[in-house]
């Protein structure tokens, strides 16, 4: 775990470094790149982590007692939705950031 912890500063250290020499230009917003990408990137993976976990426990609930489908199914889908709404709102954002490049 600690070797990939220094291999993440690293690279981190890689990325923003450059941006950081031309720093003194004065044109335009030098982060909002690297802002958008991690906007949609990060939300894409919480999304992915969540949709992945409520449908695995929702069919594991179903598998158990299938008689509760049709409860489960109706808060499966609202859950869903919202943890979409939150891949929205990061796609959003990095349109955002992008709009300043």
């Amino acid at each position: 775990m600690r070797k990939f912890g220094m291999l993440l500063f690293w690279a981190l250290v890689a990325v923003v470094l450059p941006s950081a020499a031309f720093a003194a230009d004065g044109g335009g917003a030098s982060g909002a790149g690297l802002g958008a990408g991690l906007a949609i990137g990060l939300a894409g993976l919480g999304c992915g982590i969540g949709q992945g976990l409520t449908a695995g426990n929702t069919t594991a609930g179903i598998a158990r007692n299938p008689g509760a489908a049709g409860a489960m199914f109706t808060n499966f889908i609202l859950a869903m939705v919202l943890i979409e709404s939150i891949a929205i709102y990061g796609f959003v954002i990095s349109f955002m950031l992008q709009g300043k490049i």
